[in-house]
């Protein structure tokens, strides 16, 4: 088969494939679970010609000790650049992992990094409480171009953002991002875990580094977690080396889950897709619900930007209720299909009452500063029947 027509492979292809058939182990069609900490050598002469060309940069053999990667991570790997379009792929443990030693791989002394503020709350938390210890300064800006603009200084050297952010989805211009980072020669990172690269791919918009918490869409089974770093082969090996100091790095088994996910990866993004629009319209159009968050919809404050970048929306909706606490609590109860936990992109559909699960521990004042009210709500849909969905939202809604 041709370079060319490789290049031209679709995302479903890439995901079973990656850019490029191999011979793999035994001749097996399943990636094999390589299940070790370590790799020996031949001989002393093996492990010096090993040395020396390490020591070089090049390459004479591929694994060496577990934290350093294994050949079901590498298989694993390979798949994920090809789908995202980027050079390199580096998986770590969670997504939290990749985002955390990602900052850490470029963050400068006496630096300053911008987040957008709606960015999730872990990594809002590392921002606002940690980088401080490591004398970064760090400014939380609105999820736009100009607000961003606003925010940079002469030490600014990061702009980190999520395309859509969590849980208001709000979708960046992500050419305008670009246009401002290259004129002022500032590092983009970009968590797009809810977008997925089936939906966009922001390397091709000129973002530098993309992240995903590949717990969710790219795993899809509520059964693994892991997180993926991507870009060009160079411009990560900065990351490359502070994964293999610290360790980060997902066992066998969790690469192969990722990996077997991967291959259905299209197909329940069609699905996610899908449901998300036909479920958000159901809860607009409800009497009983006030307001909903998703980019699908033409009452979404970035309709425009996501429908000129994105080939759909996912499954994951914000809404508000019509109604208190105690209303909100019957609704969640009431619903059969939905279970109450946090996380997206699996196959079961979940749901969360933000004040409580994921802001449980902050002031309230705080929490109703940044609307997290008692009658929020996310859903993130899974791969259940769309008609058994709506239905189990309607009865809930008619409870209250």
């Amino acid at each position: 088969m041709s370079k060319k027509t490789q290049n031209n492979w679709k995302t479903s292809t890439l995901a079973i494939h990656g850019t490029n058939k191999v011979k793999k182990a035994h001749y097996s069609v399943s990636t094999p679970i390589v299940q070790t900490s370590n790799y020996y050598f031949e001989n002393c002469k093996q492990v010096w010609d090993f040395m020396k060309a390490k020591s070089e940069g090049k390459v004479s053999r591929e694994h060496e000790y577990g934290r350093y990667g294994n050949p079901t991570q590498h298989e694993c790997e390979r798949k994920l650049a090809a789908i995202e379009g980027a050079e390199r792929a580096i998986l770590f443990s969670t997504g939290m992992s990749a985002v955390i030693l990602t900052l850490m791989a470029y963050m400068q002394p006496e630096g300053h990094i911008i987040f957008t503020n709606d960015c999730y709350r872990q990594t809002r938390d590392f921002a606002t409480t940690l980088l401080d210890k490591f004398g970064i300064e760090v400014t939380m800006a609105e999820p736009t171009a100009e607000a961003i603009e606003s925010s940079i200084r002469d030490n600014t050297n990061i702009i980190f953002t999520e395309s859509p952010t969590n849980p208001y989805l709000r979708t960046l211009d992500l050419k305008s991002i670009v246009k401002v980072a290259k004129r002022y020669k500032i590092m983009t990172i970009i968590d797009a875990t809810l977008a997925t690269p089936y939906n966009i791919k922001p390397l091709e918009y000129g973002i530098d580094i993309v992240i995903h918490s590949a717990t969710k869409y790219l795993g899809g089974h509520n059964d693994l977690l892991a997180g993926v770093t991507l870009g060009d082969y160079q411009k990560l090996e900065p990351v490359n080396k502070i994964q293999r100091m610290i360790g980060a790095t997902p066992g066998p088994l969790t690469c192969f889950l990722l990996e077997r996910g991967l291959k259905t990866f299209s197909l329940r993004m069609q699905h996610h897709n899908k449901a998300g629009q036909l479920i958000a319209e159901m809860l607009e159009s409800h009497p009983k619900i006030e307001r909903v968050w998703y980019p699908g919809l033409k009452s979404h404050p970035d309709y425009e930007i996501a429908t000129s970048q994105m080939k759909g929306f996912g499954s994951v909706i914000t809404f508000l209720l019509k109604g208190d606490n105690e209303k909100t609590w019957k609704f969640i109860d009431s619903l059969k299909l939905f279970l109450i936990t946090p996380s997206l992109g699996g196959s079961e559909s979940l749901i969360t009452q933000m004040s409580t699960m994921s802001f449980f521990d902050y002031p309230e004042e705080y929490r109703k500063n940044i609307g997290m009210v008692d009658n929020l709500v996310r859903i993130a849909l899974g791969l259940e029947d769309i008609e058994d969905l709506i239905d189990d939202l309607k009865q809930a809604l008619d409870r209250i």
